[in-house]
């Protein structure tokens, strides 16, 4: 049997798992943050499930590890499996860069996510205000959950060069900013919005020399 379908099933399994289990067990040394704490809190399931992770959304969070971080030339990466979407409404997954405050009323990271109507977006956040760097745009290289497989892979990629930050969707470049436009030193990590099921296979940062 191909690594591909095995990977598929093995994934699919997992979100059963997942959606069965509704773990409160996190994994260590990770944080979570939602966007408005409320009733629903309880909704985010966060857990360690080989290959990665495994993420429940009803809230829309952040999540990183403190640990992971990226500066000067570096390529940042994330392999996210989209699982059924609870809704026809297409909610937006992704990767962030920059992180810095992240528990504190002056957050701020600037993030890179897709959604499952083939559009992509950049965008900054800076304690409660965002801004669009790249407002929601549509490419024909995201991979849609379109139901005849078991979840839709895409592999998000950001790298950082002295002169330019690039934005790469199953490593095509999609999109490209100066540095100077788009803060990008700090904590690596993911986005996720409201009512998802994922399943993070990688995330990783690699120095560029």
């Amino acid at each position: 049997m191909p690594r591909s379908i095995r990977l598929t099933l093995l994934l699919a399994v997992l979100a059963s798992a997942s959606l069965s289990a509704q773990s409160d067990k996190r994994p260590d040394g990770w944080r979570v943050r939602l966007d408005n704490p409320g009733p629903d809190s309880t909704k985010v399931v966060f857990s360690t499930m080989a290959p990665g992770w495994h993420i429940t959304t009803g809230p829309a969070v952040i999540l990183w590890n403190p640990t992971t971080t990226a500066k000067g030339a570096y390529k940042a990466e994330t392999n996210i499996h989209l699982f059924k979407p609870a809704s026809e409404h297409a909610e937006a997954f992704g990767l962030f860069v920059g992180g810095a405050n992240l528990d504190a009323e002056n957050e701020s990271y600037t993030y890179f996510m897709i959604r499952n109507d083939g559009q992509y977006l950049v965008k900054q956040r800076a304690g409660k205000e965002t801004k669009d760097v790249i407002p929601w745009t549509k490419s024909p290289a995201i991979n849609l959950f379109d139901g005849k497989s078991e979840s839709a892979a895409n592999l998000l990629t950001i790298v950082a060069t002295p002169a330019t930050v690039d934005f790469l969707i199953n490593g095509t470049k999609v999109a490209s900013k100066p540095r100077a436009e788009v803060p990008a030193d700090g904590i690596v990590g993911l986005r996720v919005n409201h009512n998802l099921n994922l399943h993070v296979s990688k995330l990783e940062v690699t120095a560029s020399k």
